[in-house]
């Protein structure tokens, strides 16, 4: 399929030979698909890098924020499909986690494309449902609160830094992420069939211990879990890197220990 606008799916990397897959990536909580770009260097040569920009933010700043989960499940769904020509990896990072599990069944229930493989980051199990620890940063945090986090976390680019209006702009896109995360609602019995990795850091506070084992709850076909260093972002480096630690990029999917 052809993609559906610039503004929707960002292609960051295409080979220039041919294909053999797309990594194609969903936005955390207050993200964009920034943080996507400099995966570039460090995915296969054979494989392109595409990121899903939500309604609100960046090419699509004139359209309006999803006003709930299922506005932005919709919206998502839609896009990815837009996005598919041929085989591909489905990758979210905290609430994106969410989001391509529930993107991934969709388009299973639905009989579409389904990507190869589906990869959740530094995200408790979605059947679990939506509880305080998921709920972090939180909706009655102050503009401080929340810009500390994003500072702490290494969710602003320099030119952000630089810029007291772009800060706001960033606060603001961050409390409409969590309003929509704040909707999520577990479809009892929901459950993919595709390989499931699921990535997780040593340090991360929002992440339960046992999350490795709850997500294999909702995976029906091979599933791995990994742990990575750092916090809910892993280290710097992890995460400049992580491509290298997706398994259906480079290897089969089979089991790993927990």
């Amino acid at each position: 399929m052809a993609a559906r606008q610039d503004t929707t799916v960002i292609r960051i990397k295409q080979p220039d030979h041919n294909t053999r897959r797309t990594l194609l990536c969903l936005g955390f909580c207050g993200g964009g698909t920034g943080p996507y770009h400099a995966w570039s260097e460090h995915v296969p040569e054979d494989v392109a890098l595409s990121a899903i920009c939500y309604p609100g933010r960046e090419g699509r700043f004139l359209e309006p924020c999803a006003s709930d989960w299922e506005e932005l499940a919709a919206d998502t769904t839609s896009a990815v499909l837009s996005a598919v020509d041929g085989p591909y990896v489905l990758f979210g990072h905290s609430m994106g986690g969410w989001m391509a599990f529930d993107v991934a069944s969709r388009i299973e229930s639905s009989g579409g494309p389904l990507p190869e493989a589906l990869v959740v980051s530094s995200c408790n199990a979605p059947d679990r449902g939506l509880t305080p620890r998921d709920m972090f940063p939180a909706r009655q945090d102050s503009d401080a609160q929340l810009l500390d986090w994003m500072l702490s976390n290494g969710l602003m680019p320099a030119h952000v830094l630089e810029d007291p209006d772009l800060q706001d702009m960033a606060v603001e896109l961050m409390r409409e992420d969590i309003r929509v995360r704040d909707t999520f609602g577990y479809r009892p019995g929901t459950a993919v069939s595709v390989p499931v990795q699921m990535l997780s850091a040593t340090d991360d506070d929002v992440i339960e211990k046992d999350a490795g084992d709850q997500w294999s709850r909702v995976a029906l076909g091979p599933y791995r879990h990994d742990v990575l260093p750092g916090g809910h972002f892993y280290t710097p480096d992890i995460w400049r890197e992580l491509p290298v630690h997706i398994t259906a990029l480079t290897a089969s999917m089979a089991p790993a220990p927990a």
